[in-house]
């Protein structure tokens, strides 16, 4: 079906057979307590996968795992026997089992509590997040075997309160961490430091736990594993799950303006992909990106499928927002059939059991392709055919990932990666540490020495120093005010001022200043707002209910000062290098972007205060003598750096399992460090200062991809590693777009970087990589 539609506007990129795949199997180990055999037995588990073997084996020579195997493998039983096994023979075990979602958590206690309900002896599990009641938490910190739980809950609720969970802290035997790659980044970062008190904990009360962690296929499973609890990992990847036979197809919406790029709208082909497999009776699962573009399907979705009232309810949403027994409803209609279609964020991305499936489709490509095997693999679980269908968006993530199926099907080269030293995070978690336990002299955070840091905290009157001890002084109690999603507690408060005045969100002060300036639309839960106010010095946007077809984009100025270099490289032509910055950005105006259409249709001026930081960068310096070379105009050069800065900075995400956000991109001069303004300001700047540098003979550009967020996550060191890697891949990705001059696929819409944007780019890039 799909084939025809796309054989007229050569839609379908790539199609993919992945045959049927036998599984292999290993039969239980001896040691292994025959009530468990016996009750996994009754659940038809009658012999372990390969993997789940070797992890066992691994476990009792006293080792920490990582296992690394597909979506639907059987990666709960890795920890599962273990655990039950542990407890059954020392009743006095205990486990912590940690999850990214309650969701999760909650599914993962429903599959404990079927193994359970088939032993003679009494293993009590409990989930402990923030909708426990307070009456059953005291019941939890005495009797659980099993807690369940999430890193902020830990975080906040656990470690500060160790005095009340004694018996679970001297009896730990077994810490588990589900979905891995999720931890990656600022969040990542925290849950490091996060373990590194818990181990403190543990430490203090006499246990030395062993980590079960488990993650879906990235590039660095060990190195990110023992990164994050610091001691060493092995390796477990041999998969022995059986699988179905799948298909998996690449469709990218076909151009409807050749000229400028334009493609048909994502969501709408997205919304027709769906509909040809529902009309078929196919149980689906599409994924959107965001919660509006979810609720935007279910409508469209609905429209298509329920015809008559025996129909209704036969597609259904699924999202952050929804209420628990809601969420839990709709899961048992998947898995009894009974709802034919769902449209999910990536709520549904993690293992929560909704039984087999037959399609997913994928509305835009996730961002990373953990993600994307994670979301195909919610269709057809161990046998019968399945089918998953990525619908691109005109992103030059999306589109290269389209145009280069090989790059995605063969090994993943994303790396996830975390950056638990760095220096805003790392007080945060001493300040938390100190008020559960007081330092020792010497005594370091994990790998790190922290004497300065515990100096700089009695200077503020935080901790003090007596005999040979630090002690935490002050009446604050610092894990309240540290969120684990971001660097700076420094929060904005979205106040709803349409009727009564109620706080609807909050946004983390970096984000603050692009999405909450005078004038923007913010958009919370599918609603738009208009923002009236922004009252910086006490942090509060005032926002109205409003229903416009666009939506803001902020337009900043970034000036950027190179601190210190870390290392430097010269590939042939041109030079790396990574370092320190410091980074000044200012909102200077906005754009207002029509819905689905992406056009611009209009814009305003702001001056809000600067915003400044000191993080990490990677950059490539172009020589004046390739740019001198160039047979262009001073402006169209200009232009084709600003496509170049675009690309660079759309495509680094393929590699760093980030999202765009995460990291800036800026132009600057080598030779002055003067920083190039944005495409929109240049207009206004030109006629006032004569001839600005970057047309200047001599003028040598520094383009630099640096992290967003003070101190950095590391992410610019493993750009630097990818030398002409990063490069050649921008260079495909624009080879790849059929536009004349310019489109959001490639080197920016010729609106944002200008006239021959595209053609000079080519040409720096070619030059560069000669």
């Amino acid at each position: 079906m799909l084939r025809e539609i796309s054989l007229k506007n050569d839609s379908l990129r790539a199609i993919k057979h992945l045959p049927a795949q036998e599984g292999s199997y290993q039969d239980y180990p001896k040691e292994i307590h025959p009530a468990l055999i016996k009750a996994f037995r009754e659940k038809g588990f009658e012999r372990l996968y390969t993997h789940q073997y070797s992890s066992w084996e691994t476990l009792q020579q006293g080792k920490n795992v990582v296992v690394v195997t597909p979506t639907a493998s059987g990666k709960t039983l890795c920890y599962n026997l273990p655990v039950l096994d542990s407890i059954l023979k020392n009743p006095s075990a205990r486990a912590l089992y940690l999850f990214p979602t309650k969701a999760l958590a909650n599914d993962q206690r429903a599959e404990l509590d079927e193994t359970i309900k088939l032993l003679s002896e009494e293993i009590r599990i409990f989930t402990y997040d923030g909708d426990t009641p307070q009456d059953a938490r005291k019941a939890i910190r005495a009797r659980g075997h099993i807690v369940l739980t999430n890193p902020d809950m830990l975080h906040a609720g656990i470690l500060p309160h160790h005095t009340k969970w004694i018996k679970l802290f001297e009896n730990l035997k077994y810490i588990v961490i589900d979905e891995l790659h999720n931890y990656r980044g600022i969040f990542g970062s925290h849950l490091a430091n996060v373990l590194r008190r818990l181990k403190r904990i543990a430490q203090f009360y006499g246990s030395s736990p062993q980590f079960v962690l488990c993650t879906a296929t990235i590039a660095n499973p060990l190195e990110m594993a023992e990164k994050m609890i610091e001691a060493p990992v092995a390796l477990i990847d041999n998969n022995g799950a059986p699988r179905g036979e799948k298909y998996i197809l690449f469709y990218t919406p076909p151009v409807v303006n050749r000229f400028l790029g334009i493609r048909r709208s994502y969501v709408n082909e997205a919304r027709r992909v769906a509909s040809l497999f529902l009309k078929n009776n196919l149980q689906t699962i599409v994924f959107a990106q965001s919660r509006l573009i979810t609720e935007v399907l279910v409508t469209y979705l609905k429209e298509d499928i329920e015809k008559t009232i025996k129909d209704e309810g036969l597609i259904r949403g699924y999202r952050g927002g929804y209420l628990p027994l809601k969420r839990r409803e709709i899961e048992k209609g998947l898995r009894e059939g009974k709802i034919l279609g769902v449209v999910s964020t990536n709520a549904l991305e993690l293992g929560i059991d909704i039984g087999t499936l037959d399609v997913a489709v994928l509305a835009g490509y996730p961002g990373t392709i953990a993600s994307t095997w994670q979301r195909t693999g919610r269709a057809g679980r161990k046998t019968g055919m399945s089918a998953a269908v990525l619908v691109a968006s005109s992103s030059p993530l999306d589109q290269f990932i389209v145009n280069h199926p090989d790059y995605f099907f063969s090994k993943s080269p994303e790396k996830a990666l975390i950056n638990p030293d760095n220096l805003s995070i790392l007080i945060n978690h001493v300040e938390c540490a100190a008020f559960e336990l007081p330092f020792r002299d010497g005594e370091k955070f994990g790998t790190v020495e922290i004497g300065e840091i515990l100096k700089f905290l009695e200077e503020d009157q935080l901790v003090h120093h007596s005999k040979d001890k630090w002690y935490w002084t002050s009446e604050a109690y610092p894990a309240d005010g540290i969120s684990l999603r971001s660097i700076s507690s420094d929060n904005f408060v979205v106040v709803d001022a349409t009727e009564r005045t109620k706080a609807i969100a909050e946004v983390d002060f970096t984000s603050a200043l692009t999405t909450l300036h005078p004038k923007a639309i913010y958009i919370c839960e599918g609603e738009r707002y208009f923002v009236e106010e922004l009252d910086y010095e006490q942090r509060k946007a005032y926002v109205k209910k409003t229903d416009v077809d666009y939506y803001t984009d902020a337009i900043d100025y970034t000036k950027i000062k190179i601190l210190d270099i870390f290392d430097k490289k010269r590939l042939d032509r041109f030079d790396t290098a990574h370092g320190e910055v410091h980074v000044a950005t200012q909102v200077v105006g906005f754009k207002k972007i029509k819905f689905h259409t992406m056009e611009n249709v209009g814009a305003g001026d702001l001056s809000l205060p600067q915003n400044e930081m000191h993080t990490t960068s990677y950059w490539l310096t172009v020589p004046a003598s390739i740019l001198q070379a160039l047979p262009f105009s001073s402006e169209q050069k200009i232009n084709g750096l600003y496509g170049l800065a675009y690309i660079l900075h759309h495509v680094s995400p393929l590699f760093l399992m980030c999202d765009l956000h995460d990291i800036g991109a800026s132009i600057g001069d080598n030779s002055t460090g003067e920083s190039v303004p944005p495409k929109d300001m240049l207009a206004k700047i030109e006629p006032l200062h004569g001839t600005p540098f970057y047309f200047e003979m001599d003028f040598e550009p520094n383009i630099f991809i640096y992290d967003n967020y003070p101190g950095g996550i590391g992410l610019s060191p493993s750009l630097f590693d990818l030398e002409k890697r990063l490069l050649e891949t921008c260079l495909k990705t624009i080879a790849a777009c059929p536009c004349q001059d310019g489109c959001p696929s490639c080197v920016g819409p010729t609106a944002e970087s200008g006239e021959q944007a595209k053609e000079v780019a080519v040409d720096i890039l070619s030059r560069l990589l000669e």
